[in-house]
């Protein structure tokens, strides 16, 4: 019985397990979230120049949060399996930390309404 496989694959390596999970981080949805409320969205749409993006900034998705180096690019883009993808996943609206909270069972009791039912001499009987 030979060996099972090689025997030098970078496998207990942190710091390469690292770069190639950070390498292609994107933007989390709900920072997108933030990004597509209208008053956000013109500020992103109309940036200035800037030399060390692709395009000079000036082609940006902002479902995908991607800068594009032409209009046609962009344009392709958006006619894309990815993008559309992107969309139909930012159209569900993000938890919030309430929600999440609730989940978890860390908000508030709900213990019914206040003041409630009093008990009467009906709802207890005693019986020997």
């Amino acid at each position: 019985m030979g060996r099972l496989r090689r025997s030098r694959v970078h496998k207990g390596i942190r710091d390469t397990y690292r770069k190639y999970r950070t390498r292609n981080y994107a933007r989390d949805l709900d920072q997108i979230h933030d990004d597509i409320k209208p008053e956000n969205a013109e500020k992103l749409k109309q940036q200035a120049l800037d030399p060390d993006k692709p395009g000079l900034g000036q082609n940006y998705c902002i479902e995908c949060a991607r800068h594009f180096i032409t209009a046609d690019a962009l344009k392709e883009h958006v006619r894309g399996k990815t993008h559309k993808k992107r969309v139909k996943v930012l159209k569900e609206e993000p938890y919030t930390q309430a929600e999440a909270d609730a989940a978890a069972g860390l908000g508030k009791p709900d213990n019914g309404k206040r003041g409630g039912r009093s008990l009467t001499s009906e709802d207890v009987t005693m019986e020997d």
